[in-house]
């Protein structure tokens, strides 16, 4: 599955996407996945109340099923003007 990075999180990870092999069950799985990985991603991860997160182009909750799915993106809440 392809997971993308948008804003301060792609600024902490130090890339815009990335392509996982594993199949984890949830996006927590997917997000303690990545923390393991190294120090960027755990910087990224540490507050997850500063991060929303769609499946497939769709918001969804850290507790989502990621089965079927193709893509993940991270990204900081959105403020409006």
């Amino acid at each position: 599955m392809d997971v993308l990075y948008f804003a301060w999180v792609r600024e902490r990870i130090g890339v815009p996407k990335e392509r996982i092999e594993t199949a984890p069950a949830t996006v927590m799985d997917l997000v303690n996945t990545l923390r393991a990985r190294e120090d960027r991603y755990e910087a990224a991860f540490s507050d997850l109340s500063a991060l929303r997160v769609a499946v497939d182009q769709e918001l969804s909750d850290f507790d989502a099923s990621l089965t079927g799915a193709r893509e993940v993106a991270f990204f900081p809440p959105m403020t409006g003007g």
